[in-house]
């Protein structure tokens, strides 16, 4: 019995070393052609990957800004995203807000593309890794394609400046608080709510369209908000008007103006004024305590003063008698002005708001892409003026606009126009000496001289401006039932637009000395309106007086 179950053991240890042995087999089976299999996948991987590390070309399925570069070198890749990018550089934005419309591109802003970065991105790519990675990256854009896009870069204050300049242009923009001092009263010109730009969202917008070369649209909207002015700090006007007087002098070797200063100071007390500023008024008025010095400036005489620096003038229509007022007051203003040396003159701070009291008159003006009727309306013709007399005296211009449509008085990218509580122009004295401004406006003409002392070396001073392309105007209809049918009335004359650059060039002995680009501008072409007539003819019932007359003398 015993003998029969050791056997019976020994059989199944036998029959479990069998089976053993069967499944180890079965095991190294799968074993080896996972390894096989694994071998394989090296070896075509090596292979393909030195094929493409040999390839001196892009990868098929590679994009730079939506353009197909597969298959391009370097070189072929960079000469033709040039191509497409100089078109987009040229490729106006347009920017609109309710009526108001304006353009911007790439241009403008000074925007420059990283196109060597994009390239050298897009052709590394299948060649800059490990032979896994690369391959992998091979694959991955040969089946579901890449796209890259191109960095841009641009001068951030440039930027801001240019939408800053659309966001006073804006019908309804926010006016900011703003003071002047008239005789001897501070005037505080309370600011009003209106819309603001949102620069940032518009800002990214731009650079959003500007990275795209195929858009369906080059139109924005302008995003705006409504916004409050800022409060009016009492505290830190007064400390930015605060003078103690001085006596002008000159003295010798070398020559040297010293400009008198008047004591400036609020007459009543800083918690008196604050008081004031708690009424609800559009201005406020107060009293100043001005001390004169007992020698002024103007006291010195030619001494100070013995020479044209540079003069210019400008032509308007004296029959125009409203415009003509305007223009006389605001250069009666500024008439006598001194300009020490690195002072900045600021055409909104000498003239102050052009109100009715001030002196002004409605006239003629544009706002929201027309021509209305503003008090004030056409002084612009007295700082365009100004303008140009500063750029031949050679001065620094600090801050200038152009007008939204050509004017008639000055060539384009040769005006600045101005605007209260928006738009000022600003120049500054870069020379060695103080100049005198005089300003005048008679008899149809506007003539602005600076006078000074000359420096050791001048140089003559050429303006060139030129038109780079128009835009013409459209015609728009308008029916009117106060209007016969069949009559047309001009309501407003349409005038092209255009671009147009302006440049600042120095001469010496005759010998040009350097060029300078003044400003590139674009003038919106102003559309002209015409009022067609709808009011039907009578008809007549009875015979006229007319032809019964006619009858009785045939008869």
């Amino acid at each position: 019995m015993e003998k029969d179950n050791n056997l019976e053991k020994k059989q199944v240890i036998e029959n479990e070393r069998n089976e053993s042995q069967k499944t180890g087999k079965k095991k190294i089976i799968p074993i080896i052609s996972i390894a096989v299999i694994v071998c394989l996948l090296i070896v075509f991987s090596v292979i393909f990957a030195l094929i493409n590390i040999n390839n001196d070309k892009i990868l098929s399925g590679i994009s730079i800004m939506g353009i197909d570069v597969s298959n391009l070198s370097q070189d072929e890749a960079i000469k033709k995203l040039e191509e497409v990018i100089q078109i987009k550089q040229e490729t106006d934005i347009v920017l609109k807000y309710e009526e108001y419309e304006t353009t911007l591109n790439a241009k403008q802003l000074s925007i420059k593309y990283d196109i060597e970065k994009a390239v050298n991105e897009s052709y590394n790519i299948g060649k800059a890794g490990n032979i896994i990675v690369n391959n992998y990256n091979i694959l991955w854009t040969k089946l579901f394609k890449k796209n890259i896009e191109v960095e841009i870069y641009y001068d951030d204050a440039n930027f801001n400046t240019k939408l800053q300049d659309i966001a006073s242009k804006l019908p309804g923009a926010v006016k900011q608080s703003s003071y002047y001092i008239e005789d001897e009263n501070l005037i505080i010109v309370k600011g009003e709510k209106g819309v603001s730009i949102k620069q940032e969202e518009l800002k990214q917008q731009i650079i959003k369209n500007l990275k795209q070369i195929e858009t369906q649209s080059n139109i924005i909207t302008i995003p705006v908000e409504e916004k409050q002015p800022d409060e009016i700090n009492l505290a830190k006007i007064k400390t930015e008007i605060y003078e103690e007087p001085q006596d002008a002098y000159v003295s010798k070797n070398p020559t040297t103006i010293h400009p008198h200063v008047s004591g400036v100071d609020f007459k009543i007390s800083l918690e008196e004024a604050q008081e004031l500023l708690k009424e609800d008024k559009k201005e406020y008025k107060i009293p100043l305590k001005i001390t004169v010095p007992s020698k002024t400036v103007k006291d010195l005489g030619e001494e100070a003063f013995p020479d044209l620096i540079a003069t210019y003038t400008t032509k308007y229509d004296p029959s125009n008698a409203n415009r003509s007022n305007n223009l006389a007051v605001s250069a009666k203003k500024i008439n006598g002005t001194i300009l020490m040396p690195g002072e900045v003159f600021s055409y909104n701070k000498v003239v102050g708001e052009r109100t009715i009291a001030a002196g002004y008159k409605t006239a003629g003006a544009y706002a929201g892409g027309r021509v209305v009727q503003d008090v004030g309306g056409g002084i612009c013709q007295i700082s365009s003026t100004i303008y140009n007399v500063a750029l031949y005296a050679n001065l620094e211009i600090v801050d200038r606009t152009n007008h939204q449509f050509q004017t008639s008085y000055v060539s384009p990218s040769r005006d600045a126009t101005v605007s209260w509580g928006h738009l000022d122009f600003k120049f500054k004295n870069t020379r060695s000496y103080p100049i005198k401004i005089e300003a005048s406006a008679k008899n149809g003409v506007a003539k602005v001289s600076f006078y000074g002392i000359k420096e050791k070396e001048e140089y003559e001073v050429v303006i060139q401006s030129k038109v780079l392309s128009y835009t013409p105007y459209t015609v728009k209809y308008i029916e009117d039932k106060t209007i016969a049918e069949g009559k047309e009335v001009v309501e407003q004359s349409g005038y092209n637009g255009c671009k147009s650059e302006a440049y600042r060039i120095l001469k010496q002995n005759g010998q040009i000395v350097s060029k300078t680009l003044l400003s590139r501008d674009t003038y919106d072409p102003m559309q002209r309106i015409v009022r067609r007539g709808t009011k039907k003819a009578e008809t007549q019932s009875s015979t006229t007086e007319e032809q019964v007359e006619e009858e009785m003398q045939e008869e």
